[in-house]
């Protein structure tokens, strides 16, 4: 199986903080990994890495067969889809929702000088109503719930047909509600055969949609285990990974985690 995404053996230093140590992870075509752990592990900025928005102290990141340091990274980001919380904060609020999904196409924050065909609108039109988010095409991105914001981004992070898709924590704060109807729609992309190559960060098990494969987990910027989803969500694994005696279950493809007592 072709890689999308390897890293081999990346440590990230900044000033004499170590934010990552050695780290490997290899995505192949067609898989969706689960990266999680605790504060401070080190999850965004692998993901930050697999996105090409950050160099490795040292290491090997190679995305979409081209290798960081030997690529021009305006041409490579295009290709993949991004959606994250920090994405969030560089958006005009004034901006139009489908302008919000639309400038993913070029991988900007904000209508400037691109040009844009009837395809686009239209396209960006449709992945809106995917995410649930058609009514609210014509509302501005400041005025959207933080559910709502959540379904934008990801809407736009697939606006570009991308072949790498990277979800930074998109459940992050919401409500239950919120957070199910995310996962069911992510659960949706997932079990989509065309699809895109995923890697998806949380916290939380509970958060890992239906349909994933793989999983890595981090713990103080190294890696406690990864490979298939199912010998990874382990009680001895989980618990490793947060420092806690935890007791894991799955079931009909959701996760769910608990204190062991």
């Amino acid at each position: 199986m072709a890689s999308v995404v390897r890293i081999q053996d990346a440590v990230v230093r900044r000033g004499t903080s170590l934010l990552l140590d050695r780290v490997s992870l290899d995505v192949g075509e067609g898989q969706r990994w689960v990266v999680m752990g605790p504060n401070g592990a080190g999850k965004s900025t692998l993901l930050l890495l697999a996105a090409g928005r950050l160099f490795p102290t040292s290491g090997v990141v190679v995305i979409l067969d081209e290798e960081l340091g030997a690529v021009d990274l305006s041409e490579l980001r295009p290709r993949i889809g991004w959606a994250s919380s920090a994405t969030a904060v560089d958006i005009p609020a004034s901006e139009s929702v489908l302008d919000v999904v639309m400038t993913g196409a070029w991988s900007v924050t904000g209508r400037w000088r691109e040009h844009y065909e009837d395809a686009d609108r239209s396209r960006a039109t449709l992945l809106l109503a995917e995410w649930g988010m058609g009514p609210l095409a014509g509302r501005t991105f400041g005025t959207l719930s933080e559910g709502e914001r959540k379904r934008a981004l990801v809407a736009r992070s697939l606006m570009a047909d991308p072949e790498l898709l990277l979800l930074d924590e998109p459940g992050a704060g919401l409500d239950l509600g919120g957070r199910e109807d995310l996962v069911q729609r992510m659960g949706r992309l997932a079990a989509d055969a065309s699809a895109p190559a995923l890697v998806l960060v949380t916290h939380h098990v509970e958060e890992i949609p239906p349909g994933f494969t793989h999983a890595l987990l981090l713990r103080s910027g190294s890696v406690v285990t990864a490979g298939e989803i199912g010998d990874v969500m382990t009680d001895e694994h989980l618990s490793a990974a947060f420092g806690l005696p935890l007791m894991v279950r799955g079931e009909a493809g959701r996760w769910h985690a608990r204190l062991r007592t």
